[in-house]
């Protein structure tokens, strides 16, 4: 094992969550009012519902099913489904959900880029974002592609050790387990750590976001009737 492979997988992933935790606790401290997602659907709502469910939707079920394949042990899934028969269900359910995320965003990305007005109040880090998370979705349906040529699922067995190894703190442990995979699954593990890193600096803190304060307040009045 290098020495790059163990600060890329082994070292990264905590110095990774440290800025995201770190950064997200000074930003809200410091600076609540731009803990947000500006919204430009006043600008134009030419298919952005459509565009913004397509995403979201696809996202969300992303990110369930990474969390749950990566973080469930084999002893628990092996109840209920093989390993060779969980990866099918992880290329077939993620193909899907990972095409419908992305041509909403595709249709983000246009609208965000191709429109005058939305992209002169969009900011660097608003475009930075939506082109980050467009590489990492291509590269995760790439890896999907890659899938076909060991459909056993060994491959899907290794970044699983990496992942739950680096949950238990076992850095060098899990920096062994990512080593032998090919290169197309290393760069969207090392973009999906980069996330984190991007994360408190952008709008991506929305996420996070739970406003149920919004609930219980009184009615904000914009003008009195006359």
């Amino acid at each position: 094992m290098s020495n790059w492979n163990l600060l890329l997988f082994g070292v990264y992933p905590y110095v990774a969550v440290a800025i995201c935790l770190i950064g997200s606790w000074a930003r809200f401290d410091l600076s609540q009012y731009t803990w947000k997602a500006g919204s430009s659907q006043m600008l134009n709502q030419r298919g952005m519902r459509v565009a913004s469910n397509f995403f979201h939707i696809g996202v969300l079920f992303i990110l369930a099913g990474h969390f749950v394949g990566l973080l469930t042990p084999s002893a628990v899934y092996h109840h209920l489904i093989s390993t060779e028969n969980k990866q099918l269900l992880a290329m077939v359910s993620g193909g899907l959900f990972g095409l419908l995320c992305l041509v909403g965003l595709l249709m983000l990305v246009n609208r965000r880029l191709s429109d005058p007005r939305v992209r002169a109040t969009s900011s660097a880090s608003d475009i930075l974002v939506l082109l980050v998370l467009l590489v990492q979705l291509v590269l995760g349906l790439l890896t999907i592609v890659a899938s076909t040529e060991h459909m056993d699922g060994s491959v899907m067995v290794l970044l699983a050790d990496w992942a739950q190894n680096t949950v238990l703190l076992r850095p060098t442990e899990a920096a062994a387990s990512i080593a032998p995979v090919g290169l197309i699954y290393k760069l969207h593990v090392f973009l999906g750590l980069t996330l984190f890193v991007l994360f408190p600096f952008t709008r991506l803190v929305h996420i996070v976001s739970a406003p149920i304060w919004y609930l219980g307040r009184r009615y904000q009045i914009v003008r009195q009737k006359i």
